[in-house]
């Protein structure tokens, strides 16, 4: 594959942009090569700027559940922007667009928008120390909540301990207040509300994306929620990757636990980048201006990102069997990735929520963030540039989640499961070299 202008094009933006790249995991680092820059996306594919055509799994991470260039959402853009980009004043898509998610979500009686979704979880994470007036908070090792100071933590010595920086710039001071807790593990949390009388609220990912696609258990879940009533503490759900991704109302369509603030982000900006968070109306009328805890912004409703979200989240809410096409999708590229890895004698474990998808070059099933680590990524890397040679974009780290959008078809899904056996051989043969 010629990539000759995507790495002249990544060598010049070094010299302007620290690493070349806006967020880190875009640089190729885990997995070599240079990232193929990219020109334009259509439908099911992405095209760099050296004319290669991929088929692409990553849909910029997850909010392009219809594919790029929907004709919907663009319309939608193009007559939004045609009024104005922007006016940090009140207008009606946003009352629609909350009045949608409002609508479909049981445990969201209010919601408001920000711009991403680490603005989400910052300030559902203020909100939820201003309505508790408790200061610490728990959170789970492998789930990542955006790159505020006091998410941006790693586990000491212990399972359930008080985390340390896992940046420089972030203070200890900050820090201090978070715990970490083991996904999926219910007494490493007692032991987190054991250590901290203090502790303001629980966030989890119920089906965290970002150490790979790792869903939570139900009777966890469950335990999670009685746990957090017991010690008057909050549970926020993280689904700013699976709302309106795993199901219409992402994990909630799959659970029964009711959290009490929800953070979203991705599909409601269809494209566009766009946050929220909500709950229940006695926690977020505890918001400026008709509460005392503070939270303010710009662009915060931009009408243009309102307009993008209502577009997809309405085609959604129209045609709800879309999901279970997509699940099927899913499914089906994950056994035949996994019959690839068979006929090489790979280790390999797969899972599938609705149109997420997520793989381990591993012989255990991935369950918390250290059966993350355990995994093969040498293996992983070697997959992921046979698949980038075949024309398969996919994630490029193990640590991260897929999707399927309604622009890829079934010939499509069948034309990736052949290249995952050319990969899978590659992967043999590096292996035996």
């Amino acid at each position: 594959m010629n990539l000759q202008k995507s790495q002249k094009a990544f060598e010049e933006a070094k010299e302007y942009i620290p690493g070349g790249v806006d967020s880190p995991v875009r640089a190729f680092k885990s997995v070599g090569g240079t990232p193929p820059f990219i020109a334009k996306g259509e439908g099911a594919f992405i095209y760099d700027i050296d004319g290669n055509r991929y088929i692409d799994y990553v849909q910029s991470w997850g909010p392009l559940i219809f594919g790029h260039c929907d004709k919907d959402i663009e319309q939608a853009v193009i007559e939004t922007a045609k009024k104005g980009l922007s006016f940090g004043a009140p207008t009606l898509l946003e009352s629609e667009l909350a009045k949608e998610i409002v609508f479909l979500f049981d445990s969201i009686q209010k919601i408001r928008f920000v711009n991403s979704g680490t603005e989400a979880v910052m300030s559902a994470l203020r909100l939820a120390r201003g309505y508790t007036k408790k200061d610490d908070i728990i959170k789970f090792a492998g789930c990542y909540h955006g790159h505020s100071d006091s998410l941006l933590v790693q586990a000491g010595s212990g399972a359930a301990t008080f985390g340390t920086p896992s940046s420089p710039g972030v203070p200890e001071d900050l820090t201090k207040h978070t715990l970490i807790a083991r996904y999926n593990d219910i007494e490493s949390v007692k032991q987190c509300f054991e250590a901290s009388k203090n502790v303001a609220c629980v966030i989890i990912e119920p089906i965290a994306g970002n150490m790979g696609l790792v869903p939570a258990d139900e009777a966890f879940l469950e335990e999670l929620r009685a746990l957090c009533d017991e010690n008057e503490a909050l549970l926020i759900f993280d689904e700013v990757m699976s709302g309106f991704r795993a199901t219409l109302t992402g994990a909630q369509g799959i659970t029964k636990v009711k959290p009490d603030l929800v953070t979203l982000g991705k599909v409601i900006g269809g494209g566009m980048p766009v946050g929220a968070f909500g709950g229940k109306a006695e926690i977020m009328d505890m918001l400026s201006p008709v509460g005392p805890v503070y939270q303010a912004g710009t662009l915060s409703g931009n009408p243009v990102a309102m307009a993008a979200g209502l577009a997809a989240i309405r085609k959604l809410k129209n045609n709800p069997s879309i999901y279970v096409d997509l699940s099927k999708k899913a499914k089906r590229l994950m056994e035949g990735f996994q019959a690839a890895a068979k006929a090489e004698e790979i280790p390999f474990v797969t899972e599938v929520r609705g149109s997420m998808f997520g793989f381990f070059f591993s012989d255990r099933e991935v369950k918390n963030f250290d059966d993350a680590l355990a995994n093969d990524t040498n293996a992983f890397a070697i997959f992921h540039q046979a698949m980038l040679n075949e024309g398969i974009y996919l994630a490029c780290s193990s640590f991260e989640t897929g999707f399927i959008s309604t622009a890829i078809s079934n010939e499509m899904i069948e034309e990736t499961i052949e290249a995952a056996y050319k990969a899978m051989r590659v992967v043999s043969d590096a292996k035996r070299a």
